[in-house]
């Protein structure tokens, strides 16, 4: 007999969004009794939300057993439709297109099946869509929402609006594709969607916005993102990766210590179990950290972020590019691009510019510029426009043209602040300098470079501070690591190595190298010399 408490109570911790304590109470009912095929169905989904996919799929072909034992051929669809799906998010192509095959085999034997005729397609749909076959995709999503419509279903509709804006946006037609995926976004803000699907759409969703850079709808929807994770304390699925997508955000408006924060919690729902974090939470800490300079755990995080199946680009081939191996950022940011759908390439445009200037290939820097000249003029947006105006900027200066490239710097300049991005809009500032200095203005150019390096600083910077540095003619002879700086600074207050090391908790023996390090990329042999190097740079 099953027990009517334990149940009651899961269902009840179900419809209050409380997932562990509902995944509890029916796996207990589950493990002792046997649940019925409608509530296998509740298990499975709080297992997923409590990152648990196995179990998942454990109870869903359970939900599907149980359904066809009872002549209840529309819930056997519904279960194998829903295998179909979560099979595609774990990588199990092979299964996903089994399932596939049953649920539709089952609705085509169905007199009036209704909208399951329409959700039963929803993976294969989206098969066609993950194997770059997009003009497919775009039919089908069509065909599954005009089901939509027809049988009144506001969930599936907005489901397959957006398959249909991604397909589209992944076509080349974003402007449109994006008009799907405001839909469906209002559909969300709505309500009419069940918690399960809401966090596919939103993440689906915000990712194409941010490949478009489309900052405006990025903010926002990871606004509705973050308030419905916020709402669901016992979630563990789409936290992790919420977290990611929040952290490459603040990134972008220069909130690095708020996107430091993001990340290490990224990093902690990935092991909680949000295996849909597991590309971008290592990436956006392989951002921070090439950013900051600590290029060796930055090359860890995109080795892990490869991992998932995703290419770790364009940081993986920038960071190449910061270590020198420019022959091996341009082959790298060049195979990547080639094989990438539109939108995608457009996001890697910025650095394939930069890595064919630092290569010497300029030709091809000036047909990356053009493309993103080209996508402005399609899909604008204040953030592409800022990224193009730099890019611009740049190959202008490499190809020699000073008063184009100031003209063009000043106007990256504008666009980067207008979107509150200061760390690309100081490096805008020195490009700027750059310009000016070129053309005889060495006094405007060094009130550009102040304000690059004023920023770099506040940002922890190094990389760009270095770099900076070297523009200037300073004897900044390379970058230091986040720990160097920490040591640096503890250098100039009066520390000894051992004093660093309780301070640091390193062994006076890691902080001798951290010195030797420190000594042989600035050019300099005594702790005074490093001190007075801390005072006149402001690190202190």
């Amino acid at each position: 007999m099953i027990s009517s408490s334990d149940l009651d109570a899961g269902r009840a911790a179900v419809a209050e969004q409380r997932w562990a304590d509902a995944r509890e109470l029916l796996a207990r009912v589950e493990a002792r009794d046997g649940l019925a095929a409608s509530d296998l169905e509740l298990l499975a989904t709080t297992a997923l939300l409590r990152g648990e996919p196995r179990a998942c799929i454990d109870a869903l072909s359970g939900a599907y057993s149980a359904h066809l034992s009872a002549g209840d051929t529309a819930g056997a669809a519904r279960s194998a439709g829903w295998l179909a799906l979560d099979l595609i998010e774990q990588g199990d192509f092979t299964n996903s297109v089994l399932w596939a095959a049953r649920a539709m085999r089952i609705v085509g034997a169905m007199p009036e099946p209704g909208a399951l005729a329409g959700f039963v397609r929803m993976a294969p749909a989206v098969g066609q869509l993950g194997s770059g076959n997009t003009a497919e995709a775009v039919h089908a999503f069509e065909e599954i929402l005009a089901i939509a419509e027809h049988e009144g279903d506001r969930e599936l509709a907005t489901f397959a609006r957006l398959g249909l804006g991604k397909s589209l946006v992944e076509s080349d037609a974003a402007a449109e594709g994006f008009v799907c995926l405001d839909q469906a976004m209002a559909a969300i803000a709505a309500g009419d969607v069940a918690p399960l699907p809401t966090g596919v759409i939103l993440c689906g969703a915000i990712s194409d916005a941010v490949l478009a850079f489309d900052l405006e709808r990025a903010t926002a929807w990871t606004g509705l993102l973050k308030l419905w994770c916020s709402e669901q304390p016992q979630l563990i699925a789409f936290s992790g990766q919420c977290c990611a997508i929040d952290a490459g955000l603040l990134l972008v408006r220069g909130a690095w210590s708020e996107a430091s924060t993001a990340v290490e919690l990224a990093l902690a729902r990935f092991r909680a179990g949000d295996y849909r974090a597991i590309w971008g939470a290592p990436y956006q800490h392989g951002e921070l950290s090439r950013l900051r300079g600590a290029f060796h755990s930055a090359e860890e995080s995109y080795r892990r972020a490869g991992e998932s199946g995703w290419e770790p680009q364009p940081g993986l081939s920038l960071l190449h590019l910061a270590l020198g191996r420019t022959r091996r950022a341009q082959d790298e940011i060049r195979r990547s691009a080639a094989g990438a759908d539109p939108i995608t390439r457009r996001f890697l445009l910025p650095a394939v510019v930069e890595i064919e200037i630092a290569a010497g290939d300029h030709e091809a820097a000036r047909r990356a510029v053009e493309e993103l000249r080209d996508a402005r003029k399609a899909v604008p947006t204040p953030l592409l426009d800022a990224a193009a105006s730099g890019a611009h900027a740049r190959v202008l200066l490499a190809e020699g043209r000073m008063a184009d490239a100031l003209e063009t710097a000043c106007a990256a300049i504008r666009a980067w602040d207008a979107v509150s991005a200061p760390y690309e809009g100081a490096r805008a500032r020195v490009l700027a300098g750059r310009a000016l200095r070129a053309v005889g203005k060495g006094e405007e150019a060094q009130v550009q470079f102040d304000a690059a390096r004023a920023v770099f600083l506040s940002l922890g910077a190094e990389p760009a501070l270095a770099e900076l540095a070297a523009v200037m003619g300073s004897r900044r002879a390379g970058a230091l690591t986040t720990r160097e700086l920490e040591v640096l600074r503890l250098v100039s207050t009066g520390l000894t190595n051992r004093g660093i090391g309780e301070r640091l908790s390193l062994s006076e023996k890691t902080v001798a190298r951290h010195l030797a390090n420190i000594f042989g990329k600035l050019g300099i042999t005594s702790r005074a010399a490093a001190t007075a190097y801390a005072y006149e740079n402001g690190l202190v």
